[in-house]
């Protein structure tokens, strides 16, 4: 899960079918990479199709997009900056042509430049929050964030980066989902403190903001947690730290089960803080 700080921009899941069939139609580029077949089998499906025959001929699609050579990619994208630039002067693009420009000036010769326009393109507000599920592609594009992820055995990378790309996996491991993301706002559980809750059992996260002469008193809960400083500076107080132990930005504190909290902030500004824990529905 990502929290945004700033405005904050990400790329994650594959867009609907009709916003896909809009890129076939008229990103002449895009079509040619993914051949004719693969295009107009796309282009052939309806809403009420079966799920597998959609995930099916989206897979192939964006494996085959994948797939494409340096030579053919490099031209490609040549033409389309190319065509996109010439447009700008006439019209004004859309946020995905914008955004395929400033991604291609980042990752030249990146197949993550195109395969952009198959994704959905998410802007978070401050205090948003997105949800990302296991298998699902996504990209970080600009802004800071809070995350928070479980446990994983795996990062498959495949474009918009310099690392080690595993196209094969990552193509064969995805759910190939269709839907735009669903952002949280977060739900106020106790004055201060607002909490961010995913779908899924491994964690939750609050958002802590200790204002100036206040004391927030976090209750101790069933499992261990951890919270991290973000802005301000002020004290930290629990059973096994009486005395208090100072809080500043970039300090992480680790807090066993069953501990409560007190925070306060020290001097004339707020602190901020995250706290990440387990999630509150596993122990009910």
């Amino acid at each position: 899960m990502a929290i945004a700080i700033t405005e904050f921009r990400v790329l994650y899941g594959f867009a609907g079918m009709e916003e896909l069939k809009v890129v076939l139609r008229t990103v002449p580029e895009v079509e040619g990479l993914v051949g004719h077949e693969h295009a107009g089998k796309l282009m052939s499906l309806k809403e009420y199709d079966e799920g597998n025959e959609i995930k099916s001929s989206l897979q192939s699609a964006f494996a085959k997009l994948m797939a494409t050579s340096k030579e053919k990619l490099s031209e490609a994208l040549s033409k389309l900056i190319r065509r996109l630039n010439i447009e700008s002067k006439i019209r004004t693009l859309t946020d995905k042509e914008q955004l395929v420009l400033s991604l291609e000036r980042q990752y030249a010769d990146d197949i993550g430049v195109i395969a952009a326009l198959f994704f959905n393109y998410v802007k978070l507000s401050p205090g948003e929050a997105l949800y990302i599920g296991a298998n699902e592609p996504h990209a970080y594009l600009s802004g800071e964030c809070i995350e928070c992820m479980a446990t994983s055995d795996n990062v498959a990378r495949a474009g918009l980066t310099p690392k080690y790309k595993d196209i094969q996996t990552l193509c064969s491991m995805l759910t190939y989902k269709q839907a735009f993301p669903e952002l949280l706002q977060g739900v106020c559980v106790q004055p201060y403190v607002r909490r961010y809750t995913p779908p899924f059992d491994e964690f939750e996260v609050d958002c802590c903001l200790v204002p100036a002469g206040e004391l927030v008193i976090i209750s101790s809960v069933a499992g261990p947690f951890v919270f991290v400083v973000i802005a301000g500076e002020g004290k930290l107080q629990a059973d096994s730290l009486p005395d208090g132990k100072r809080a500043k930005e970039g300090n992480v504190f680790f807090v066993p089960a069953y501990t409560e909290v007190k925070l306060s902030t020290r001097g004339p500004e707020s602190m901020q803080l995250y706290r990440a824990g387990v999630n509150s529905r596993f122990f009910s």
